[in-house]
């Protein structure tokens, strides 16, 4: 799975990116899937950012670390219990298009976690079909 795909999953609690959507004919909205650290399942439809930030707030609420998520995309794939190595951050970059040097540099880890967050936000907990590996 990609690094992102793995973002996902920490945030929304699924293990693959097409779970939870299975309202199609059903009618019914999906239940959250079993061990969901959010407790939502997700619908791929947008969330406001303030939305996005409610739910990794309730991770974070259960952590004893006080991490930067806000800010930060180190804390926030630390929060996450990710690899927040600058390989795990360099092979990120790549998959969300990074541009620039990929040297671990304060320009690049500010654009990850925007990035990150906007996309999360903009896929409702989906990863997106350009993300998928």
């Amino acid at each position: 799975m990609s690094i992102f795909g793995n973002i996902v999953s920490a945030i929304f609690g699924h293990k693959t990116a097409t779970a939870a959507t299975q309202t199609a004919g059903g009618g019914g909205a999906a239940a959250a899937p079993a061990g969901s650290s959010a407790g939502t399942a997700t619908t791929g439809k947008p969330i406001s950012r303030q939305e996005l930030e409610a739910i990794i707030e309730k991770i974070a609420d259960g952590q004893d670390e006080d991490l930067d998520w806000h800010e930060s995309i180190v804390d926030l794939m630390k929060l996450l219990k990710l690899d927040s190595s600058l390989g795990a951050r360099k092979q990120l970059a790549k998959e969300l298009g990074f541009t620039g040097a990929l040297d671990g540099s304060a320009e690049m880890n500010i654009w990850l976690h925007k990035q990150v967050m906007t996309k999360l936000a903009e896929s409702g907990g989906q990863v997106p079909a350009s993300l998928k590996t």
